[in-house]
């Protein structure tokens, strides 16, 4: 028995040598050549801040759940979501975000109906069982080749402010910066847009304090990763939530 289980892990050792031999004579080394994905489906908590709960999912926009889904969008260049350097369509959240709403988003941004300028919005009533969230939520990043972390700062405050100005409870986010095939720092871009959302949240409460605002509606803070990004941008948004509690 214990010879089988020598050979067996003597085995296993020589295949993955191998496979990383062969990986680096074909230029192929990356930091995804060992990684360890995420199933979909999965879901964290991470904290809180002003008793909203902050919570990972590993999801696309189109089949997460929520009363608001956001998803963001470049300005348009033909056929820029199907292809590269997109994702592949089986991973890329806003092909399946399009298709689910029978070529919409595209059709909006190719017509110049939406410009996907920096910082722009358009909200979409999806067709009843056409996405799992009830109100769908564009936000233009802009130019693609001048994309900077920054500015999901901003884009996270207005996500928020849209949600508050709509009364939803359930507020689900997708930046959609990987999607788009732009290598985007991702727990700088996750960690942003909960710094973001959450200034623009206490801005809300200080007048609801004052008694200026309507009641505060937002219990749940949903930001969505890929398989292979969610314990990277779970780590920015712990870095978030930190920061944002000890202010």
């Amino acid at each position: 028995m214990q010879n089988s289980i020598s050979k067996y892990f003597n085995w296993s050792k020589a295949m993955f040598t191998a496979l990383i031999l062969t990986a680096s004579s074909t230029g192929f080394v990356s930091a995804q050549t060992t990684e360890i994905k995420t199933a979909v489906g999965t879901t964290t908590t991470w904290g809180t801040v002003d008793g909203v709960s902050v919570v990972g999912l590993v999801q696309g926009p189109s089949a997460a759940a929520a009363d608001l889904q956001i998803a963001c969008v470049f300005e348009y260049t033909e056929g820029d979501i199907f292809n590269p350097p997109a994702l592949p369509a089986e991973l890329n959240g806003m092909v399946h975000l399009d298709e689910a709403l029978k070529g919409i988003i595209t059709d909006v941004r190719k017509s110049g109906k939406f410009k996907g300028h920096a910082l722009e919005t358009l909200l979409i009533a999806p067709p009843k069982g056409s996405l799992a969230s009830k109100k769908l939520l564009l936000i233009g990043l802009g130019n693609r080749s001048s994309f900077d972390a920054e500015l999901m700062k901003e884009v996270g405050s207005v996500a928020m402010r849209e949600a508050l100005k709509l009364k939803v409870k359930t507020v689900s986010f997708a930046s959609d910066i990987k999607d788009a095939g732009i290598d985007s720092p991702t727990a700088l871009v996750a960690e942003n847009v909960v710094l973001g959302a959450f200034d623009a949240y206490r801005a809300q409460a200080y007048l609801d304090k004052n008694h200026l605002s309507e009641k505060m509606t937002v219990q749940k803070l949903i930001l969505l990763a890929g398989p292979s990004f969610f314990n990277i941008a779970g780590g920015g948004i712990k870095s978030a939530i930190a920061k944002l509690n000890t202010q």
